[in-house]
């Protein structure tokens, strides 16, 4: 089947027992056994539960991997498979990730043994130089977050086997609709299903697609042991957002194109992040390996954090708030919100300075949101 099509039909549907078109909620904790010793596919939601088990198996077909696994947030997701790494390892990781994902990796899995190392991740030379004999896990986005690099996916993969390492990818800025990791060699899938794959703002959840039965058997276990998993309404309401995905997905490149093609002629923008111009260094990478460009943009105001401060006080189709993904428009200073985090030392070395914003791309009229941009733009 085709994406749009999978998107709609993978896992049993209608529900078999009564016909049910939108799949049922299974709000339960345990199941009734048929007998001693023999359940009838499910014992305890922690461990699986049938709505959850929908949306894994969407979300795996989607993204052309072995298996799919719900978790209760993105952070959650990225937890559980850092949990396949022990004490004494090594993770090679890009510079310019989200702030959760380098707070989780700089102050958490720091005091449990796991060195980590920060890299522009654009050159395979530079990857190289930086694996040890200890290295077990490459860690990367692409477009990452908030300036929206690319990076050459099957280049990393194609490194990070030759030297036995795992790889895995934060793929919820372009979401499986624009790029399919595992189809360049990626071992490891991982979501924030709170943005585009919900895409209405009122769920948060996270995903791990697995690439091999090893890792599929791994990531499994540590879901149940760790009880990092997504309720089944939490689940329901992604799998509601995924039907839609295909259509949302093309309209949010669509204004988001527009938007960043506006942003770059306006003389109180000093750079626009958006891999669909052509003037981005990635854009030929990103041709070759995403179906589209996504729906987020990023750019640089001249004049300082206060001008920044008057831009973001001046929106009003863009609301200021973290997040992004939904059906509206959203704007947001990473220095003091997403990646605040991050400490500056590390954000100036990523290239995240201070007068970056990052807005995420709605599907409101596209004439609307370039007017709402300029006139927050005046002096």
């Amino acid at each position: 089947m085709k994406f749009e099509t999978q998107a709609i039909h993978t896992g049993q549907r209608p529900d078999p027992a009564f016909g049910a078109v939108s799949p049922p909620v299974y709000l339960t904790s345990t199941f009734a056994f048929a007998d001693v010793g023999k359940n009838r596919g499910y014992d305890y939601s922690r461990t699986a539960n049938p709505t959850r088990k929908l949306l894994e198996d969407t979300i795996a077909a989607l993204e052309g991997g072995k298996a799919g696994f719900a978790f209760a947030t993105g952070m959650a997701a990225e937890t559980t498979v850092l949990h396949l790494l022990k004490a004494g390892d090594h993770v090679i990781c890009g510079d310019d990730v989200y702030g959760g994902t380098f707070r989780l990796l700089d102050k958490v899995m720091r005091d449990f043994g796991i060195d980590v190392t920060f890299l522009h991740l654009d050159k395979r030379r530079r990857i190289e130089a930086a694996i040890r004999p200890n290295t077990r896990m490459i860690w990367l986005e692409t477009p990452s977050n908030p300036l929206l690099n690319i990076i050459d996916v099957e280049m990393v993969a194609d490194v990070a086997h030759k030297h036995r390492i795992l790889t895995a990818i934060d793929n919820t800025f372009a979401s499986p609709y624009s790029l399919r990791p595992i189809d360049y060699g990626i071992d490891l899938v991982v979501h924030s299903t709170t943005k585009y794959l919900n895409g209405h703002c009122d769920v948060v959840g996270g995903a791990v697609v697995t690439s091999t039965d090893e890792l599929t058997e791994r990531v499994q276990f540590l879901l149940n042991a760790m009880g990092t998993c997504a309720s089944p309404f939490d689940c329901w309401l992604v799998l509601r957002g995924i039907e839609t995905l295909p259509v949302r997905m093309k309209k949010h490149e669509e204004n988001a194109f527009a938007a960043a093609s506006f942003l770059r002629q306006h003389p109180a923008v000093n750079r626009v992040f958006y891999p669909g111009l052509k003037t981005h260094p990635g854009h030929r990478i990103a041709r070759r390996q995403m179906k589209g460009f996504g729906g987020m943009v990023s750019f640089e105001i001249k004049g300082g954090i206060e001008a920044v401060n008057s831009f973001l006080r001046k929106v009003h189709l863009f609301y200021l708030a973290e997040s992004l993904g939904g059906v509206a428009s959203l704007a947001e200073h990473p220095a003091t919100m997403s990646h605040a985090s991050m400490p500056k030392e590390a954000r100036d070395k990523a290239g995240i300075t201070d007068e970056v914003v990052r807005l995420s791309i709605g599907l409101e009229n596209a004439d609307d949101l370039i007017d709402d941009l300029r006139q927050a733009l005046e002096p």
